[in-house]
């Protein structure tokens, strides 16, 4: 078993009844494969759209299964049932804003809706959340622009040290004295 762990959460009401496949969530899991280098391993739920499901599901991942990072997708838009941020507010001490703001400049270069995106970033503990949209193409486009910086977030929080294959993603981190 790997000291790393990546939690990844699927808000879909239809993905968790088993009405269509998760393909949100396996984006996110191949995107992480691509991204690191160092052993990991993947600990996945698929939930329902409701707050109070996802609230406990990122507390599980943070909080007992130890990931240092938990990557959501789904419920990040508008609609009523779209809730993953009021959660990850609700679970973090503090907010990164500056996720929300970049992913949603990215993607404004793709679709005018973009705008209407949620997606935020926070810290519980010593573990990241990063809310995705839902599409897989929009998932790749959002971590290629804020995964630079994930690394030296995880480490300012005091979490593994996380080795990337640069072919694939250059991360920043500052240089030592």
């Amino acid at each position: 078993m790997s000291e790393i762990k990546i939690g990844v959460i699927t808000a879909s009401d239809r993905a968790s009844a088993g009405i269509y496949e998760d393909i949100s969530g396996v984006a996110i899991q191949d995107t992480m494969k691509d991204y690191l280098s160092s052993d990991f391993e993947i600990v996945y739920r698929c939930i329902p759209d409701e707050q109070s499901k996802i609230e406990e599901t990122m507390i599980e991942l943070c909080d007992e299964a130890g990931c240092c990072l938990v990557v959501t997708t789904g419920g990040t838009g508008p609609a009523l049932r779209d809730v993953t941020p009021e959660a990850t507010e609700a679970v973090c001490e503090k907010m990164m804003p500056g996720f929300g703001e970049l992913m949603r400049q990215v993607s404004l270069q793709y679709v005018p809706t973009a705008i209407l995106s949620r997606q935020t970033a926070g810290i519980r503990g010593k573990s990241l959340i990063i809310n995705l949209p839902g599409k897989p193409k929009s998932i790749r486009e959002c971590l290629d622009a804020v995964f630079p910086a994930v690394p030296y977030c995880i480490d300012l929080i005091e979490g593994p040290y996380l080795e990337c294959n640069e072919d694939v993603i250059k991360v920043f981190r500052p240089k030592q004295k």
